[in-house]
């Protein structure tokens, strides 16, 4: 289940700056022109604890001034329509404009919480223009100045507060089928590779209506295997509107990989890894979903003996750190290794769900850890004395020793490392802790 917070908003209002600080992360470009496209249009946020996934609308919109007002309304009536809350964000310096005005008019017929954030309130001055903004007529009202971070907090509680306290538990539900998102990019194949695996054996399978009614789950059971598929590439196309809408495909995108437990990643061929195709790969890791990698189209490409293993040993440079995840040569319209695909998700499920017995963890483990020390902190070692497996969906490993906090980063690689090559993990995110003893 996931819970989706969009910033909507006219250009030049700050909404990537405040995406960056719901984030934590200087991802964006932020620049004064408007309309500055950015790399990074999604992500997750944590505030006390809770999860929740925010999408910049601003990154989504191009073109000149008419356009913008076009792709605007189009990007609000999409993010009430997707999103559980709307952030509305306006400008104490530059104040109340008509855009700003048409823009409530769409909002205001909304039954989602929608809160106003008037950005640029840095001091006592604007505090008072801000106040304007009252006269909108939507009840909730944050002054924020999101370049320096004040008044981010009352706003990210507020947020938090309407989320259902079930939504920030991890715990496990026993004997469910494998869930199977197939994501990606518009145009990779998604909907081929969907047909090429369910198209003939329409008897064979049931529609289920998906939890969410954009996905589209399909129970799937075939050659001696059973699954669901998730799927969204192009399901019950709604109005016109979101035809060409990018943001549409991501917010879709999202809301399949929070249900999935394993997410086939379609890559294009000719097009190689794109950034926007990292950001979903990372957006799975961080989420801490199984991954399996298929590069789509492989049958245009024109091959030399070792083409296949070049690409994989570029794929995994580019895809580090985490880049333990299988990876295969599909074509989906001339059903190449497809069934492959279904494998290599079932296995990637399967290691996602293993329980590894404390006994054998720390006999391995511990191994791993005297052949290598960890450095030693301020003239006292470090001492890892016992390691166990935390009861939660993504693997997790708590290691106890004696200095938690000082344990770095090319030593957490080690240990992460370290359980990879004793138990497969290949295409399954893992998370270490390290606690006082």
């Amino acid at each position: 289940m996931s819970f989706t917070v969009a910033i909507v908003g006219r250009p030049n209002v700050g909404k990537s700056t405040l995406f960056n600080r719901l984030l934590e992360q200087r991802k964006a470009i932020v620049d004064d022109i408007s309309g500055v496209t950015r790399d990074r249009q999604y992500g997750v946020a944590d505030w006390n604890g809770k999860n929740f996934n925010v999408i910049d609308t601003g990154g989504f919109v191009h073109g000149s001034e008419d356009i913008f007002e076009r792709e605007i309304a189009k990007q609000v009536l999409v993010a009430l329509e997707e999103a559980n809350v709307i952030l509305f964000m306006v400008d104490a310096a530059t104040g109340r404009t008509d855009l700003d005005d048409s823009m409530v008019g769409l909002l205001r017929k909304s039954t989602k919480p929608v809160f106003v954030v008037v950005n640029k309130v840095d001091n006592n001055e604007r505090l008072l223009e801000a106040a304007e903004f009252y006269s909108l007529g939507l009840e909730q009202v944050f002054f924020i100045a999101a370049a320096s971070g004040s008044g981010t907090g009352e706003l990210l509680d507020a947020i938090t507060a309407l989320m259902p306290a079930e939504l920030s538990t991890e715990e496990v539900e026993e004997n469910k089928l494998p869930k199977i998102a197939i994501i990606g990019q518009p145009n990779t194949g998604k909907s081929s590779l969907l047909n090429a695996l369910i198209g003939q054996e329409r008897t064979i399978v049931s529609n289920i209506a998906g939890t969410t009614r954009d996905t589209i789950h399909t129970h799937y059971n075939l050659f001696q295997k059973e699954f669901v598929l998730i799927d969204t590439a192009g399901i019950r196309r709604k109005a016109k509107v979101h035809e060409d809408l990018e943001f549409y495909s991501v917010i879709r995108a999202i809301k399949a990989m929070d249900e999935a437990d394993v997410c086939l990643l379609l890559l294009d061929a000719e097009k190689g890894l794109t950034a926007q195709d990292l950001n979903i790969y990372s957006l799975a890791v961080k989420k801490g979903k199984g991954i399996v990698l298929l590069v789509n189209k492989w049958d245009l490409i024109a091959k030399e003996t070792n083409t296949a293993i070049q690409t994989e040993k570029e794929l995994r440079k580019r895809l580090a750190p985490f880049n333990d995840v299988p990876i295969l040569f599909v074509s989906a319209l001339e059903k190449i290794r497809i069934h492959k695909a279904i494998e290599a998700a079932l296995q990637v499920y399967a290691s996602r769900q293993q329980r590894i017995p404390t006994s054998e963890l720390n006999e391995k483990m511990l191994k791993a850890i005297e052949a290598y020390h960890p450095p030693v902190v301020r003239g006292y070692p470090i001492k890892i004395k016992f390691i166990t497996q935390l009861p939660t969906v993504v693997p997790s490993f708590a290691f106890f020793c004696n200095f938690p906090d000082d344990i770095k980063t090319p030593y957490k690689n080690y240990l992460e490392n370290q359980l990879r090559s004793h138990f497969n993990f290949t295409g399954v995110p893992v998370r270490l802790f390290f606690r006082k003893k």
